[in-house]
């Protein structure tokens, strides 16, 4: 089973890419075919259309998403929504090679607003690309993040986000 890990945020350091290393690095032990997709390092060019050309960066991870049977997707909510680079991203992936696929969310706020609405857009984007999703997402909040560490209690839900996905994504096969 392949697995792909998706930071959504483009800030460098962000709370978001704390926690979807995480899940990385936690995945890596579970599944040795574990990729880490992350917007802040690996910039994706602007989706402008299906003729146009694209740097080898924005075609591996269109290839590593579409390649995966597991999408681990972590959003920050920027403005009421997950990040417009993650909406881009997935402008490059073709939903007919996407089917049956399972995805895990994690979704960080500043706040406790928010999570439901955001949680609900990911999964009518995954729904499009016709991915099961786990519906039990992990809801963070930047005051779980110190200096670029995560408590217990946070890691244990991202623990079991991986977790009951993989599981959920072994019954599909």
């Amino acid at each position: 089973m392949k697995v792909v890990v998706i930071s959504g945020s483009p800030r460098k350091g962000a709370n978001t890419e704390v926690m979807m290393r995480f899940v990385y690095e936690y995945a890596k032990t579970k599944n040795n075919e574990t990729k880490f997709i992350n917007l802040s390092e690996n910039k994706i060019d602007c989706y402008c259309g299906p003729t146009e050309k694209y740097s080898d960066v924005t075609m591996q991870a269109a290839s590593d998403i579409t390649d995966a049977d597991v999408w681990l997707v972590g959003t920050p909510i920027y403005n009421s929504f997950f990040s417009s680079s993650l909406k881009n991203l997935f402008e490059y992936i073709n939903y007919k090679k996407t089917a049956g696929k399972v995805a895990g969310m994690a979704i960080m706020a500043s706040g406790n607003i928010g999570f439901t609405d955001v949680q609900t857009l990911v999964t009518q984007l995954m729904s499009y690309f016709r991915v099961i999703t786990n519906p039990k997402a992990v809801y963070m909040t930047v005051d779980m993040i110190k200096d670029g560490t995560m408590g217990d209690d946070a890691k244990a839900k991202l623990k079991e986000l991986v977790d009951e996905t993989l599981v959920l994504a072994s019954k599909q096969t």
